[in-house]
This record gives C-alpha cells, structure tokens and sequence, in this order.
C-alpha cells in the first residue's frame, strides 16, 4: 500500500476524471521534473495551468502568482513545493475548491494531507502522475 493509502483504482479514478491541473512551482527549464511532468500531462490532454509568481507564460499559457489567482475552477492541484510548503498550500487548495491535492515524489506532510482530506479533498503523497498514469493502462 502506498503512503497515501490510495489504490490503484483511487489513481485511475483520478487519471480518468480531471481535467484541470494547476501545477504550483513549475519551472520554465525543460531538464527540470515539474516542466516534463506538466508537459506529459499537458500531452494527455489535461489543462495545464502554470502557477509560479515569477513567471507570466510557461508553456505557452498565461502563468497565475497563486492558486487563488485562478479565475476560473480546477480540479487538482499538482505540487512541486517543499513538503515545509504543503499546510500553507492545503489552505489554498481548500480555498479553491480543488477535488486532488497530489504532492509529488519526494513531498509528504501528513498534517496538510488530513486537512485536505477532512475538506473533502483526495490527497495524493509523494507520487508522480507522468510515473502513475501510465501504469494504469
């Protein structure tokens, strides 16, 4: 079982129901995780949405400061901040109304996790959906 205690049927569920993805710490250098990452997802088909406060366009769509920034719902919010950053980010996450908080590999924090799980939220740890989706055939 995963740290996250998530199933398989947890992550295709996932895999199969999002549409929207705000990716917080998106990096504009292509060797990074974050930018191949959101480029695979974005190659899925999913709508990326990059979120750094540095940036005005990555990827060649309009870059938001915050998730609250956001003008419009997502459905899941993929995190590439230290896992020191997670309780402040749930808050956003809960704030926006996001239906997955998915901290990737590397980032884990089980008080943040329970907050967005007692907001209704799927909380997904230390996990990489470009390594998880695949999987799923």
């Amino acid at each position: 079982m995963a740290i996250d205690g998530l199933s398989s049927d947890n992550i295709k569920h996932i895999r199969d129901h999002v549409k929207t993805i705000a990716v917080v710490g998106l990096s504009p250098k292509p060797h990074r995780a974050s930018h191949q990452v959101a480029l695979y997802l974005q190659q899925q088909g999913y709508q990326i949405i990059p979120v750094h406060p540095q940036h005005q366009t990555m990827l060649g769509l309009t870059c938001y400061p915050s998730i609250a920034a956001i003008p419009f719902d997502i459905d899941m919010v993929d995190c590439f901040r230290s896992s020191e950053a997670m309780p402040a980010l749930a808050d956003e996450v809960i704030a926006k109304g996001a239906k997955v908080m998915w901290m990737q590999l590397g980032i884990y924090h089980a008080d943040a996790g329970a907050k967005a799980r007692a907001a209704g939220i799927t909380v997904v740890m230390d996990r990489c959906p470009k390594i998880e989706f695949p999987q799923l055939g």
